[in-house]
């Protein structure tokens, strides 16, 4: 299995399967005297870890990281910190039961990738999804983790803005509500009907998607490349590269179809500090595919899970139909845990053309030219 591997400079090739011994990434490309301890990993892995409330899968991983490699204790103050060579990064599985995907193994679950995984090589690990399992994005985030240090002043965060049709109300949106709930929800009177409404879903034996926003602050102007090397290129495909997720957008997104030419265009003006300021951000923080220095926005849509109890139409491998309903510890809505995901993926593109923009031209530009003498 190849394609393992993003990133051109801040590089991450991920490892393992869902029912394996363990998952994990190695890190390539961090610059070093970086401090860095497993903590500081383990604060992002604890936001994603299953089994925190009814509302996720009850499968019990402490999803505890070990570093094996790339850091070492700085001499003055006695700190691990990076070295420049590869971070490897290990997370055990505890708490695999593969016995419940045994009276499945030759079925191919519809949503899944069994079917697609068989075409492609011809063998699949049916316990869980084996690879294709959202298990594996926990080496996303504790990759997220280090991409968060190699930018100064950058904020990554997310929120879960829709489960299902049921959107949230923008004008209540907090960003302190999204660590007061189970859903990563910023509007509060949301996320108390969105708990009745997930068991109602979840005593169904059904499931149901989310629509999760990232927004990426303190990211400097400059960043990214005009034709092939966009970054909000690089950010879709970080993005749509999530297990589960059907759609990607960036500032207004698809909305921007819908509004005129006029409605739609950043106004800029100078600010008190000599620089430009835009009067919106339709755009996502984003022109030409490089980054204006406002908020990177960007949204992505997360299918229902496919695991579900009631029984759906399908065939086996070898060509019988049958039908097939999932067992098991299953997401009822497997994109609250994406939060943390695509924060994670966000914040290792924009590590990535940081350092990308840093080779190239030294350090990111903050202003272009002079501004004129007047």
């Amino acid at each position: 299995m190849s394609s393992n591997t993003f990133g051109v400079l801040f590089r991450v090739t991920t490892f393992g399967e869902s029912h394996g011994p363990a998952i994990g990434c190695v890190v390539d490309g961090c610059p070093p005297n970086i401090a860095l301890k497993a903590a500081d990993i383990q604060r992002d892995l604890d936001r994603r870890r299953p089994g925190q409330s009814r509302f996720t899968t009850q499968r019990q991983e402490p999803d505890a990281v070990r570093i094996l490699s790339g850091v070492f204790a700085d001499r003055a103050t006695g700190e691990d910190v990076t070295t420049g060579t590869p971070i490897a990064l290990l997370i055990e599985n505890l708490d695999q039961r593969s016995k419940d995907y045994s009276d499945i193994k030759d079925v191919y679950r519809p949503g899944h990738a069994g079917y697609t995984y068989d075409a492609k090589y011809g063998v699949h690990d049916y316990r869980g999804g084996g690879r294709a399992s959202a298990r594996e994005t926990a080496s996303r985030v504790a990759a997220g983790a280090i991409a968060r240090k190699i930018v100064p002043g950058l904020q990554v965060r997310g929120a879960l803005i829709q489960m299902g049709p049921h959107q949230i109300d923008r004008a209540r949106w907090n960003w302190d509500e999204v660590d007061r709930n189970p859903f990563f929800c910023p509007d509060a009177q949301q996320a108390a009907f969105y708990a009745d409404y997930l068991d109602g879903i979840r005593k169904r034996g059904s499931s149901v998607g989310a629509v999760i926003e990232v927004v990426a602050e303190g990211v400097p102007a400059g960043l990214g490349a005009p034709v092939y090397g966009k970054l909000d290129s690089d950010l879709a495909a970080a993005l749509m590269g999530i297990n589960a997720v059907k759609g990607v957008e960036i500032g207004a997104g698809f909305a921007a179809a819908a509004l005129s030419g006029e409605d739609n265009v950043d106004e800029m003006r100078m600010g008190n500090d000599g620089k430009p300021r835009f009067l919106s951000n339709n755009a996502g923080g984003i022109l030409g595919g490089i980054s204006t220095g406002q908020p990177i926005v960007a949204r992505f849509a997360v299918k229902p899970t496919s695991s579900i109890l009631i029984p759906r139409r399908t065939v086996d491998r070898y060509g019988r139909e049958t039908e097939v309903s999932t067992k098991g510890r299953h997401d009822p809505c497997v994109g609250i845990r994406a939060v943390p995901v695509g924060e994670a993926m966000v914040a290792c593109v924009v590590a990535d053309h940081y350092l990308r923009q840093r080779g190239q031209v030294g350090t990111p530009v903050k202003w272009p030219f002079d501004p004129p003498k007047v």
